[in-house]
């Protein structure tokens, strides 16, 4: 018999509501790094594929940070396929990183370095490396 969801589909529906797309918790934490160190940057602009977190003209280097679990972070702890409609969400995430693939390779020919971040390295435990790291890539 096929698991069913702890919440009743109206509070799931609220519940995936409340996430969002722009200006997370993990962008913001990025975005407030890099601009005390001195980068500047634009966001999420919409002329270049996959629409770009950050995006720094100056060393034509994108920036994505992605959540684990959206973008199918692999053999990430926080990457975990529920256990309701498994078949749909297997299918949306590979779809996601279908999408990944289709607009890095689309950057990447029209000349720009991409890097990208997940969540998971913006925990605590690895926050200072990830973005060390990141500044010491945007220059290179």
């Amino acid at each position: 018999m096929p698991r069913t969801d702890v919440h009743d589909e109206k509070t799931r529906s609220y519940n995936m509501s409340r996430i969002r797309g722009k200006d997370t918790k993990p962008e913001i934490l990025v975005r407030k790094f890099l601009f005390s160190n001195g980068f500047r940057y634009k966001l999420y602009d919409k002329v270049l594929p996959g629409k770009p977190d950050l995006v720094f003209p100056k060393y034509k280097t994108v920036v994505f940070i992605h959540g684990c679990f959206w973008h199918g972070h692999a053999g990430c702890r926080y990457f975990v396929i529920p256990k309701t409609r498994t078949g749909w969400w297997i299918a949306k995430i590979e779809r996601n990183k279908q999408l990944d693939d289709e607009n890095n390779a689309k950057l990447k020919r029209m000349g720009w370095k991409i890097i990208t971040i997940f969540e998971c390295g913006l925990r605590p435990k690895f926050r200072n490396s990830t973005l060390q790291l990141l500044a010491e890539r945007l220059v290179k």
